[in-house]
C-alpha cells in the first residue's frame, strides 16, 4: 500500500489528530485533502491563525481542557507522542471500534525503502545525525526524521526503494509501535521521562519496540556497557552488533587504546582513533563507535575518517557559543537528565561554572551530586529542580562548600557566570532538568541562552 492508498481508505472517516503543533501538522493537511473528516484536539485554548485556516477547510477543533471529550464517535485516532496511549479517552473510543495509531506508525507501514532507527536515553540525537551524514557523504539517499528533523510521512511518495530513511525515535514514539526497522541501535538506557511513563520498567519496554518486531535478517545495535542494554541484546531476534569502550567484543565496535576497532566475520580492523573525532567528550566516542556498528558495510572507513575531523556536533548539545575575554560559553541544552549533564561534563579536563536547572520529570538527582561537586567550580542553579539539585550536591561525600547560587531567571544566570568567569574558565548550560517550566523545548531554551551570551558586550 502506498500513502495515496492509505489515505483514499480514510476519505469520508472521523478521523482525530490529538495534537496540532508543528509535527502534526503536515498529517492534519494530508487527512484534510483526501477527504476525510478531521477533528484537530489540542489542549491549547486557541491555535490562533492556523486554527482559523483549519476550520476554513471545514476541520473541527477540540480545544483546551476537554480536547480528548467525545472521541468515542472517531474511527482512527493519530496520538501525538507526547500523549500516553492508555488514557480513558482513547480505551474508551477503542472499545467502541476506534483505531489507535500514530503519524511514525503510518510511516512504517509505507516507508518503501529500508530505515535505521535509533533509541536511547542519551546521545540519539548526535548518533542518528552521524548515521544519517555518514550514508549522505557515501552516495545514499537519506530522509532524517522522527524525533529529530521532519515528519516524514508526507514525504513517502518522494521516497524510492533505493533510498535510506534514518530516524530517531523517542520511548514515547516507540510505546505502541508494532514494526521495527531493518537496523536497531539503542544508544543506553538510563532513568528517564518517569513523569510520563508509569515507571522504569514501562520506560524499558517502550525502547525494546525499536527491536522487538525485527526478523532474522535484521541488526541491532547494543551498548555493551550498559547492563539494561546488554541484558536487552539477548532478546533481539535478529543479528546483534554491540559496541563497548571498556572490553573486546567478538562481534562489534570497540575501543583499544586510541584505536576504535570492527571485529566483523572474524576479521577486524581500525576503523578510526579518538583523534580522528572532533567532537568532545568520551560520550562522543561511543556515539561514534554506535554508528560505525550500524553503517558498517555501508559507508567506506575513509569517509568515516573525514567526516569525523569535520563534524562539529549539533546544535544545542555542548555547542561553543561564543569565546569571549578569553572564556568559552558552551550551550548543552539537550541535557534534560542528570545523565546527560554528568557526560556533558565529563567533556572538559578543567572545572566549569555550570548552569543547571529546570522541570522535574520524576528522576533522581543522587548520582549528579558527586560528579557536579569533582567537575565544577561554581554552580548557578534556575527552575523548579534548583533545590533538588543544590540538595545532591550538598549531601554528596565529596561536597567541600563548593559555591552554589541560585538565581531567578536566565539573564541573571549569564551576568552572574561572566562575572565569575576569567580568562581561561568554560561557562555551560547544562540543565539535567527538562525545560517546560519556562520553555517550550530544549531548542527554545538554548536560543535564549545564546542570544544572552551573544549579547555580551
Amino acid at each position: 500500500m502506498d500513502l495515496e492508498e492509505y489515505l483514499s481508505a480514510l476519505r469520508g472517516k472521523r478521523v482525530a489528530a490529538i495534537g496540532a503543533g508543528v509535527s502534526n501538522r503536515p498529517l492534519i493537511d494530508l487527512l484534510l485533502s483526501h477527504g476525510a473528516d478531521v477533528t484537530a484536539c489540542d489542549k491549547k485554548p486557541d491555535l490562533g491563525a492556523y486554527g482559523e485556516e483549519l476550520r476554513r477547510r471545514g476541520c473541527r477543533l477540540q480545544l483546551g481542557a476537554d480536547y480528548l471529550k467525545g472521541l468515542g464517535n472517531q474511527d482512527v485516532i493519530f496520538r501525538s507522542p507526547g500523549v500516553r496511549p492508555d488514557l480513558p479517552e482513547f480505551l474508551s473510543a477503542i472499545a467502541n471500534g476506534a483505531r489507535l495509531t500514530s503519524e511514525m506508525e503510518a510511516f512504517f507501514d509505507l516507508c518503501p525503502c529500508p530505515k535505521i532507527a535509533v533509541t536511547g536515553s542519551d546521545g540519539k540525537t548526535t548518533t542518528t545525525t552521524i548515521i544519517a551524514k555518514l550514508l549522505e557523504a557515501a552516495g545514499k539517499r537519506v530522509h532524517l526524521g522522527g524525533n529529530i528533523g521532519r515528519p516524514l510521512l508526507a514525504d513517502t511518495p518522494d521516497i524510492r526503494p533505493g533510498d535510506v530513511a534514518v530516524l530517531e525515535l523517542s520511548s514515547f514514539q516507540l510505546m505502541t509501535m508494532r514494526k521495527s526497522p531493518e537496523i536497531a541501535v539503542v544508544t543506553n538506557i538510563s532513568p528517564n521521562h518517569l513523569d510520563v511513563h508509569k515507571d522504569y520498567a514501562e520506560y524499558i519496554a517502550a525502547k525494546e519496540n525499536i527491536f522487538a518486531h525485527q526478523n532474522a535478517e535484521n541488526l541491532a545495535v547494543f551498548n555493551a556497557d550498559n547492563a539494561v542494554t546488554l541484558e536487552q541484546s539477548a532478546r533481539a531476534p535478529g543479528r546483534v552488533r554491540l559496541f563497548s569502550r571498556r572490553r573486546e567484543l567478538a562481534d562489534g565496535v570497540c575501543l583499544r587504546g586510541q584505536d576504535i576497532v570492527s571485529r566483523r566475520d572474524g576479521k577486524e580492523r581500525v576503523v578510526m582513533t579518538t583523534a580522528d573525532i572532533r567532537l568532545p567528550g568520551v560520550h562522543n566516542i561511543e556515539n561514534y563507535m554506535a554508528a560505525i556498528a550500524a553503517v558498517d558495510g555501508l559507508v567506506p572507513d575513509e569517509i568515516i575518517r573525514k567526516f569525523a575531523r569535520e563534524f562539529a556536533g549539533v546544535e544545542h548539545r555542548i555547542e561553543l557559543v561564543r569565546t569571549r575575554n578569553g572564556v568559552r560559553w558552551y550551550n548543552d541544552s539537550i541535557a534534560s537528565s542528570p545523565s546527560r549533564t554528568i557526560a556533558g561534563l565529563n567533556s572538559f579536563p578543567e572545572k566549569v561554572i555550570l548552569i543547571a536547572g529546570g522541570k522535574d520529570k520524576g528522576i533522581s538527582y543522587k548520582g549528579l551530586g558527586p560528579v557536579v561537586n569533582d567537575h565544577v567550580k561554581y554552580l548557578i542553579l534556575c527552575g523548579a529542580t534548583a533545590g533538588v539539585i543544590r540538595e545532591s550536591v550538598e549531601a554528596a561525600e565529596n561536597y567541600r562548600g563548593l559555591p552554589v547560587e541560585e538565581v531567578g531567571d536566565y539573564p541573571s544566570a549569564v551576568s552572574l557566570a561572566d562575572s565569575i568567569a576569567k580568562p581561561g574558565d568554560v561557562v555551560i548550560l547544562s540543565p539535567a532538568s527538562t525545560s517546560f517550566d519556562r520553555f517550550a523545548n530544549f531548542a527554545e531554551r538554548g536560543n535564549v541562552f545564546k542570544e544572552l551570551v551573544n549579547a555580551l558586550p
